[in-house]
């Protein structure tokens, strides 16, 4: 059993397009070269890999990629782009699910960390990362700061995106770490279709002690992929962490 909002097929044939800014040049290409800089010519493990969105583009720089992924649908998706043999892909939750071998990267991007709901299960899937990482491999996160700044007194919720085609707003628990998306999305014809996802935010200082549970070593925290240096007003973090050698 996972927490894990699961994605049904309807959601699958929509996400390329409704997802569409983060497969723009600009946002994948600077990912997947960090990424592939440290696989080194090793296998990478995707856990989320969803429709393939990162593993598509790192898998023809030459990095042997395979996933663990929950929905099916998302596989079959993913599977409009590349096929098994391409990139392998285990149906399963990222805090359990194993799959053979051991592997240069673990990665895990757009946020996908906080789609486990409950801190066990996200204390699990450091493990399971270090499980899967050799000796010197690194495990790698893209996560959101969550932005409690941004609300003040009595507020119930803080909006993300506000376009003439989107509007999205998030709601917190400040006391659980329990969130929800909101997505109010204009169609062609006029109408307006809603859709939500649940998910629980981590700190960055939540994450260290999570892989240091994993027995994982810090190694870099920047603000994005670009590796601008992370400060206190930075609203994302891309954040590595060491198998040690004699782990």
């Amino acid at each position: 059993m996972t927490s894990s909002d699961l994605w049904d097929e309807d959601t699958a044939q929509r996400y390329d397009d409704a997802s569409a800014e983060m497969f723009a040049p600009a946002t994948l290409d600077p990912a997947v070269e960090f990424l592939a800089r440290l696989a080194d010519g090793g296998p990478a493990l995707e856990f989320a890999i969803g429709t393939g969105r990162v593993a598509v583009p790192l898998a023809a720089r030459g990095v042997p990629v395979c996933g663990i992924e929950l929905s099916q649908p998302m596989v079959d998706q993913l599977r409009r782009k590349a096929s098994p043999a391409e990139i392998p892909v285990v149906v399963g939750d990222m805090a359990t699910t194993t799959v053979p071998g051991e592997f240069s990267l673990v990665y895990l991007v757009y946020n996908s960390i906080g789609n486990l709901r409950t801190q066990d299960e996200q204390v699990e899937c450091f493990r399971n990362a270090a499980r899967h990482l050799a000796p010197g491999g690194r495990f790698v996160i893209e996560l959101w700061v969550p932005g409690i700044r941004r609300f003040p007194p009595g507020q119930a919720a803080v909006p993300f995106d506000v376009t003439d085609r989107h509007v999205g707003f998030d709601t917190l628990d400040m006391v659980t770490q329990q969130g929800t998306s909101h997505h109010y999305t204009r169609l062609a014809d006029g109408s307006v279709r809603y859709g939500a996802s649940n998910f629980r935010y981590i700190w960055p200082a939540e994450c260290d002690l999570m892989a240091r549970l994993a027995g994982l070593v810090p190694e870099l925290r920047v603000a994005d992929w670009h590796g601008a240096p992370f400060t206190s007003e930075s609203e994302s973090h891309v954040s590595v962490w060491r198998k040690p050698l004699d782990g």
